[in-house]
């Protein structure tokens, strides 16, 4: 069972793992709890919760197939036993588990009489295959079943549209949440101003992550959402006699820049978060994903640390570089002092 404590002002938030069971590979259970909280706290946290494991986790699957001997989607081939479009429909229920940023490409190349599963993918060490029993065609005849597979890490749903056709190539629709399905209760005890609430969360995942997994992601993921709100706090700025002061909102990017220049580095670089460098996607969820939110985190990392990030490359340093001096006239230590 696991236990993780949180001491918040005079109370002491705990959550455990209450039950964990794997019912198959593409089915996993967990039941959580997190007490004691105040009266109306549960419900809160519970919806937010909920949300987010639904719509901000991210997911693996085949979005795209493509050959050249397939007229169309719903043609039938001599040789196997199910349509083409039968086929789309089987490759739509693989689960796949992967670190991949964007997408990726994968293929099959069997050839016949036999049946064809998930375990014939061919395709990239850091994608997963969670279930390979998963039926893909049934062939019949000595005939060669060759398809390429677009891979891809997204989060929500994909539903395929007319306009996503093209030559020989088959868009599939995803379903990328690895969420199955999110219940929360609630159990209330004590009475009146001292009433307390127990919160219950249930979690089924497809077998991609584990519901603990899924909690902890989640929870980063709706962080992640709430931090530029963590720096919302006003700052004084003293004038002339130092007796009179003028308190300003959040400052402004040039605003930040005025301050840089003054010496005060700190104060400005720690409220100016990545997403305000207009980096590329990749760079950016790089960068996040190894906790680093803002300017601040960024230049107390060196180009050779850098370096270090999964799936950073050269170009991408080289990148950040040039968007620093560029907008900040500053640059980033080459190695560690």
């Amino acid at each position: 069972m696991v236990r993780e404590k949180v001491t918040i002002s005079t109370r002491t938030l705990e959550w455990k793992c209450v039950e964990s069971r794997t019912d198959s590979k593409r089915l996993s259970y967990g039941r959580f709890l997190l007490s004691p909280l105040m009266k109306g706290q549960a419900d809160t946290i519970g919806i937010a919760m909920r949300r987010a494991l639904l719509g901000e986790i991210e997911g693996t699957y085949i979005t795209r197939a493509r050959s050249e001997k397939i007229p169309h989607e719903y043609s039938t081939i001599v040789g196997i036993q199910e349509s083409v479009h039968e086929i789309l429909m089987n490759l739509k229920e693989i689960v796949l588990r992967s670190n991949l940023y964007g997408t990726c490409d994968a293929s099959i190349c069997i050839k016949g009489p036999g049946y064809v599963t998930a375990q014939d993918i061919i395709s990239p060490t850091y994608v997963e295959i969670v279930d390979n029993t998963q039926h893909i065609a049934s062939l019949t005849e000595p005939i060669d079943f060759c398809i390429g597979l677009q891979i891809e890490r997204n989060r929500g749903y994909r539903i395929k549209s007319s306009n996503n056709f093209q030559d020989r190539s088959y868009p599939i629709d995803a379903v990328f949440m690895p969420i199955r399905k999110v219940n929360h209760s609630i159990h209330s005890y004590g009475n009146g101003n001292e009433k307390q609430e127990i919160l219950f969360l249930e979690i089924w995942t497809n077998g991609s992550l584990t519901p603990k997994e899924a909690l902890h992601e989640a929870s980063r993921n709706l962080i992640d959402l709430f931090i530029p709100f963590f720096h919302t706090e006003e700052e004084n700025l003293n004038l002339d006699d130092n007796q009179h002061k003028v308190t300003l909102p959040l400052f402004t990017f040039h605003d930040k820049l005025v301050k840089l220049r003054k010496n005060k580095k700190k104060i400005a670089l720690k409220y100016i978060f990545i997403d305000q460098l207009k980096l590329p996607p990749r760079i950016y969820n790089c960068l996040k994903r190894s906790n680093i939110y803002t300017l601040l985190d960024l230049l107390n990392n060196t180009q050779k640390d850098l370096m270090k990030i999964e799936h950073f490359r050269i170009e991408d340093v080289k990148e950040i570089l040039g968007i620093l001096e560029k907008q900040f006239e500053i640059d980033l230590p080459k190695n560690s002092f």
